[in-house]
């Protein structure tokens, strides 16, 4: 028989002195300590086991079989343990970092506080270094250091730095997890994901016990997701007290950061090196000569700050020429660049079409430079090539069109110029009218000065402002909390469904509107969710439970019942990510020709199901290769409509379960399985008089009764969002709200007398998107 194992200090205690099950409740006291050394999340439940195995020994009653499956999963545990303590045998900091002459300040503070503030400029290293501070500090063995980033672009180039740094392969001692797309097993000490999932994971583990360690980058972005983490962080320390938790930002506004968790100590860490230069609009008139020989913008010394959206969006359009002149200026004056190789431009656009029209308007000479494009849906591939530079191969100077992925997720190497168009598209939610704008605006002074950090170093650099320097101090200084100008009906089903009390209570950073508030109270009760005790009814925790916007989960719900799940499973989750299909500038009649193939009479929504069965079909048949060939011939993004894809089998899986647990009544006697709901539905192509499938029409032939249960399903979650046609070409709608048609909707023309839309949105007009005639 092995000694007892209290005989033993519990230090000294080697996997393999395990007792045996039959010894288990005889050692309880010694297991009990030993499960202070397996890791954090499973520590609670190995305890309740542990004590309902010495409860039954002590009834009497057989207990060897739990026992046996117990001590089994403790091996496991701290063999995973021992595993992630060895993962790390050399950690060494690149000298050339400023946050390496910190190090010690850094580690001295995250021994002693449970919550550090680190701000740090761009290009200190911050990102990369202090995941690795932690994991010599011991961290990262009984609970992973999970460190988060606000894309998913940045999630994996950040992981994959980490990974290169401590010569370990991506996915093992470092890997990283965001939606669709995950590298990392039980043997990861370092995991890098996205704020979102780090969110999502709260919903099954409330205390975070996969976690020792908690690092927020880029908290100065201020999403949603990072002021709400914050807000639930604050609640959970206390409940937490072996959590550490690391914020990270820049040098933006950390003093609200060190108040909001009762006055934490804050690092500040240097960044470039070498100074930036800021050159303004009014100093080079070159920048608003029209190319062409055209006369210059009048309009372009107004401030993007004026209220005038299409002040702001004919700025825009005349970014294209600018950004062209300066380049042109660059190459000029660039005597450093001659002298040791060109020196590459960074160019900040609103959005993925800006980056796509100002390539092509650039390619049409025959341009010197090597234009790349960098935004959060680039493939791995095309993202691998703005982070390799190889001056051998090529000697053209490098010009990267980027979204605010670069200003502070990641560091593009390089760079020795920034190019600021001074705009981005900003989403605000009107609590009055209900409705979603998404204006270009002039971005903040922060976001500016962001911007500018960029380049300078590796050598001084040079900022291009294509705005004037009046303009810039008129702008306000910081950007505004997301959480304070979106619809809160998702936040407040959240809460909701994770039973943390009231929002109004709820330690935001900055506590929201109640005018907000009550707005997205008065959403989720439109839809089902909340009983006039605001309380959540069946419908509002089945729709906690589906990862997407409640009104699109409403619809789902609804197809249960309607019994068409197929159909509005496509639907929704095309509605829930970005648009496929693709319309550049320069070929935008093919582009509509390609897309008007998958049209339907009545219904914008019923092109997507047209789309989604053409593109499976060819999905089946074709190789990758191939069907990346068809999807650029068809003007369609193939990694958005591999995200699609993805996120509908995400949904899939997330409705079967409500599927299984819906009692048929009598006027449903059949409930659709969930085994069928993915299946292909019954129905024929459209054909010509033979009886032939027409070669460029790709449209199912849907029964009346079909359209109309589809629209049925989607007008649940989409109450408020019908419209009547008055005057012109005007619909009137809830609340009185006057909107137009969108253009490229297949209803443009004739209008419909009544109509439904997926969303109302005000760019230069108010418009519906996504239109079906509907017959109320």
């Amino acid at each position: 028989m092995k000694p007892a194992i209290t005989e033993l200090p519990i230090t000294e205690l080697p996997i393999t002195d395990l007792p045996t099950a039959e010894q288990l409740p005889a050692c309880h006291k010694a297991i009990e300590k030993l499960l202070g050394d397996v890791l954090i999340r499973d520590q609670y439940v190995f305890r309740q086991r542990l004590q309902k195995i010495k409860v039954r020994a002590d009834k009497g009653q057989p207990f060897t079989q739990d026992a046996q499956r117990l001590l089994d999963k403790i091996t496991a545990s701290l063999k995973t343990v021992a595993l992630r303590k060895n993962s790390f045998p050399h950690i060494q900091y690149p000298e050339a970092l400023p946050v390496a002459a910190c190090r010690e300040q850094i580690s001295e503070a995250i021994k002693k506080h449970q919550v550090v503030i680190i701000a740090g400029e761009t290009g200190s290293g911050k990102t990369t270094q202090i995941p690795k501070i932690c994991a010599e500090l011991g961290r990262g063995v009984r609970g992973r250091i999970g460190h988060t980033q606000p894309r998913r672009l940045a999630a994996r180039t950040v992981a994959a730095r980490i990974a290169d740094e401590l010569e370990v392969p991506l996915g093992s001692a470092v890997g990283f997890h965001f939606r669709f797309n995950d590298q990392y097993d039980d043997s990861t000490r370092i995991k890098v994901m996205t704020d979102g999932i780090l969110l999502a994971a709260i919903a099954n583990d409330r205390y975070l016990r996969d976690y020792d360690t908690l690092i927020i980058d880029e908290a100065h972005e201020r999403s949603l997701n990072i002021d709400f983490l914050l807000g639930y962080l604050k609640t959970l320390l206390p409940k937490r007290p072996d959590l550490k938790l690391i914020v990270t930002s820049a040098t933006i506004d950390v003093d609200r950061f060190a108040q909001h968790f009762s006055g934490a100590p804050v690092i500040e860490i240097a960044g470039r090196s070498f100074p930036v230069e800021i050159e303004y609009l009014e100093e080079h008139a070159e920048f608003t000569a029209e190319a062409d020989g055209g006369e210059a913008n009048k309009a372009s010394n107004k401030s993007l700050n004026d209220n005038a959206s299409s002040d702001r969006i004919d700025s825009a359009a005349d970014v294209n020429a600018r950004v062209r002149n300066a380049l042109a200026q660059i190459d000029q004056n660039d005597s450093v660049g001659k002298q040791g190789g060109p020196r590459d431009v960074l160019v900040f656009l609103p959005g993925e079409r800006e980056i796509r029209d100002l390539s092509q308007f650039l390619k049409r000479d025959e341009s010197q430079f090597e234009i790349l494009p960098l935004y959060a849906r680039l493939s791995q591939k095309e993202q691998q090539r703005i982070f390799t530079v190889n001056r051998q191969a090529s000697m053209r100077r490098r010009v990267i069109l980027a979204t605010n992925v670069a200003e502070t997720s990641v560091t593009v190497p390089g760079i020795g110029y920034v190019i600021d168009s001074g705009i981005a598209r900003i989403s605000r939610y009107s609590a009055r009218s209900k409705l979603q704008r998404l204006p270009l605006e002039a971005i903040s002074q922060a976001s500016a000065n962001q911007r500018a950090g960029r380049c300078g170093r590796l050598a001084p650099g040079v900022c291009y402002r294509l705005y004037t320097e009046d303009d810039f101090k008129a702008r306000p200084e910081f950007t505004e909390p997301e959480l304070l100008r979106t619809n809160l009906a998702a936040v407040v089903l959240q809460m909701k469904g994770l039973d943390i009390g009231d929002i109004a209570q709820f330690p935001f950073m900055e506590q929201p509107d109640g005018r907000q508030i009550r707005s997205g109270l008065k959403t989720l009760e439109e839809l089902g969710a909340l009983n006039e005790q605001g309380k959540l009814t069946a419908i509002g925790r089945d729709l906690a439970r589906l990862p997407v916007d409640p009104r699109l989960g409403r619809m789902l719900l609804a197809s249960i019942k309607q019994q068409n799940v197929d159909d509005v499973l496509i639907i929704v989750s095309a509605l829930a990510v970005q648009d496929p299909r693709e319309m550049p500038a320069d070929k935008r009649q093919a582009a509509d020709q390609a897309h008007r193939r998958f049209w339907h009479k009545r219904s914008d929504f019923l092109a997507w199901i047209n789309l989604w069965h053409y593109y499976e079909e060819h999905r089946v048949e074709l190789s990758e290769n191939h069907l990346r060939k068809l999807c650029k011939k068809s003007y369609l993004s193939y990694p958005r409509m591999r995200e699609w894809r993805d996120l509908h089998r995400q949904l899939l899986l997330a409705v079967k379960p409500l599927l299984k647990n819906k009692r048929p009544s009598k006027a449903d006697s059949q409930s659709p399985s969930a085994e069928k709901i993915a299946a292909k539905p019954k129905r024929e192509w459209l054909t010509n008089d033979n009886d032939e499938r027409v070669d460029d029409l790709h449209q199912f032939i849907f029964s009346a009764a079909d359209v109309e249960k589809i629209h049925c399903a989607l007008l649940t979650g989409l109450p408020s969002n019908i419209g009547l046609k008055e005057k012109k070409g005007e619909y009137r709608g809830a609340r009185n709200l006057k909107f137009f048609l969108f253009p490229a909707s297949s209803q443009f023309k004739p209008a419909p007398q009544w109509v439904m839309s997926a969303e109302i949105v005000e760019t230069r007009k108010v418009y519906a998107r996504s239109i079906a005639a509907i017959d109320p």
